[in-house]
């Protein structure tokens, strides 16, 4: 299965996919699935639930987080990629920045590669790109997760944020991955402050506008706590998660990262009924 043949018209709501951590330390669901037959079951229930996409993480990259090694992370993520596949077609993405671990889990089944360094981590992470042939996303981020929220500034964020990725896209096809393999990410969340975040989702259109496929990753992020200082702890992010990804597809986006996928796909569900009702296109001209 080819990942452009399931992005929708743009009347239709984006693409939905998954969460699944298989980490001890992630921020919202780390260490809830530190069995493989629990990751397993959970990856099984995002599908049930409407998910078209899973996607699989072996190292956390929230703020303050550390690094493991590619052995761990391997070792974290093959076996559920592998039982996955045998029990699904659809699309498995491996959410790391190692070249080593895309390619180990392109053998096992992934077809596509989601890397927060946009394919700057390691010296042959765009060589590797273009050998697997699999799909890309190109997110932003500056600095590495360990630091990076702790004084992240831009003179434009907007501007900064698609300038980076647009070059991020160039050097992905001049290293051999074909155009139609590129979605770019805004990286809600990473290096950039509750002020960032928002204008970036207010003007996501600037991003859409480069013409490759936007991914849109904001679920139970704390720029909801900076909205609603209430939102304290992750789970209870779920109204501002899915205010974030309807917006999100009304500016553009071709799909949208999320834990809670069976709310998610329901939200977008009514969001493209009632754009049809009106006649009008789901995403935003403001």
């Amino acid at each position: 299965m080819n990942l452009q043949s399931l992005v929708k018209p743009p009347l239709a709501p984006p693409l939905v996919m998954g969460i699944v951590n298989v980490t001890p330390d992630s921020f919202s669901d780390g260490g809830q699935l530190e069995t493989q037959e629990a990751a397993l079951a959970h990856a099984m229930r995002l599908i049930e639930q409407g998910a078209e996409v899973l996607d699989i993480g072996g190292e956390s990259t929230r703020p303050g987080s550390d690094p493991v090694s590619e052995d761990q992370e391997i070792a974290r993520t093959l076996p559920l990629i592998t039982a996955l596949r045998a029990r699904w077609d659809g699309m498995i993405s491996i959410d790391t920045m190692k070249p080593g671990v895309a390619r180990a889990a392109v053998a096992a089944g992934a077809r596509m590669w989601n890397d927060v360094t946009a394919l700057s981590h390691h010296h042959d992470s765009l060589t590797t790109a273009a050998e697997l042939g699999c799909a890309v996303v190109l997110m932003h981020m500056k600095g590495a997760p360990k630091t990076m929220q702790d004084d992240p500034r831009y003179d434009d964020v907007v501007a900064e944020v698609v300038a980076h990725l647009a070059a991020r896209a160039e050097a992905a096809m001049a290293a051999g991955v074909a155009r139609d393999r590129i979605w770019l990410d805004p990286g809600i969340g990473f290096a950039k402050t509750t002020a960032h975040n928002l204008t970036l989702t207010a003007r996501l259109e600037a991003l859409v506008d480069l013409g490759f496929p936007v991914l849109y990753a904001a679920s139970r992020k704390r720029v909801i706590q900076g909205v609603d200082a209430t939102a304290v702890a992750a789970t209870d992010r779920l109204g501002g998660s899915l205010a974030l990804a309807l917006e999100g597809a009304r500016r553009g986006a071709r799909m949208v990262r999320v834990h809670d996928v069976r709310e998610t796909v329901q939200a977008l569900k009514l969001q493209a009924a009632v754009a049809e009702a009106a006649g009008v296109s789901g995403r935003s001209t403001s």
